[in-house]
């Protein structure tokens, strides 16, 4: 059975309004030390959608869970199929305006970190260096038998050759690359297994109920002590993940900044929350630091 996501939470109290003036975050910036966490929100300008916003995924769609993808043979043949057909678009996604905004920030060291729970590697490809994966990364495969890791494009290379001529229209794209197909659609879809090994191979991401590995949230943890505040870009904070970080920052008297446009879990431990488009906001916050955005910083579409 399949354990349905955290799709909301329910406010005990009113959450603060939101602001339109994104001046809080120029000031956080200008005092540079600023910890960034980012969530979905920030790569939906690059085509891939959030989970939870206006018409996010979680409305129609249920990720794979951990326990159900090591378990049956047959729901692996299912994420395969989906995953593989979804990475087509997932790995061509080019980094937009708020990702090399974030970029450009750090280039003039304004912040502490990035820490994001996407793993669209969008952060990377604009130029971010040092991003704390929290949920790991699709570029990546890992067997479950021998711990091998591999690369996603080499593991797209061996699908192509098995399946070939599979190229089923999907419904929808998915925030962890996944494509909406009919199990009409995967039919008899064959999966690679480990070139080393011959075991179970699942994409370096944390599934849903999987947990965060220990030592990468301890390290997120020193990064929020070592911050001198938290600017989160584009997350609900529905789940633990992320919001923990949060709280930690508010129980240490760290500034908390939010830039979301809709209501976050996070909102009540927030200074403020510009309820602004991530793009056009990240945009404005450089032209009033007068940092310079490399609009070039996309480098070649990422292919399959």
């Amino acid at each position: 059975m399949r354990t349905r996501p955290t799709l909301s939470w329910t406010p005990t109290e009113d959450p603060p309004p939101g602001t339109t003036e994104p001046a809080p975050v120029v000031d956080a910036l200008r005092s540079g030390g600023v910890l960034v966490l980012s969530g979905a929100g920030i790569s939906t300008e690059s085509g891939i959608p959030d989970y939870r916003g206006e018409g996010g995924s979680l409305s129609r769609h249920t990720p794979m869970t951990y326990q159900e993808f090591a378990a049956s043979a047959r729901a692996r043949r299912r994420y395969w199929a989906r995953s593989h057909l979804g990475w087509r678009t997932f790995g061509r996604a080019l980094p937009n305006a708020g990702h090399r905004a974030v970029a450009a920030f750090g280039r003039q060291g304004l912040l502490a970190g990035v820490i994001t729970q996407n793993v669209d590697g969008l952060h990377q490809a604009a130029g971010s260096e040092g991003v704390v994966e929290l949920h790991g990364s699709l570029e990546r495969v890992v067997c479950l038998s021998c711990g091998a890791l591999t690369s996603r494009r080499e593991l797209a290379r061996r699908l192509e050759e098995a399946n070939a001529g599979f190229g089923p229209v999907a419904a929808a794209l998915n925030p962890d690359g996944d494509a909406d197909l009919t199990d009409e659609q995967v039919g008899d879809f064959c999966v690679a297994p480990c070139h080393a090994c011959g075991g179970v191979l699942k994409p370096d991401v944390v599934f849903f109920g999987e947990s965060v590995p220990p030592p990468r949230v301890e390290h997120c943890r020193d990064l929020v002590e070592a911050a001198t505040s938290l600017l989160v870009l584009g997350s609900s904070l529905t789940v633990m993940s992320g919001l923990r970080f949060v709280r930690q920052a508010a129980r240490a008297g760290k500034p908390v900044l939010i830039v979301n446009r809709d209501p976050t879990r996070g909102d009540r431990h927030a200074v403020t929350r510009v309820a602004l488009p991530l793009g056009a906001t990240l945009t404005t916050v450089a032209e009033r630091l007068d940092v310079p955005v490399d609009v070039g910083s996309e480098g070649p579409a990422r292919r399959p």
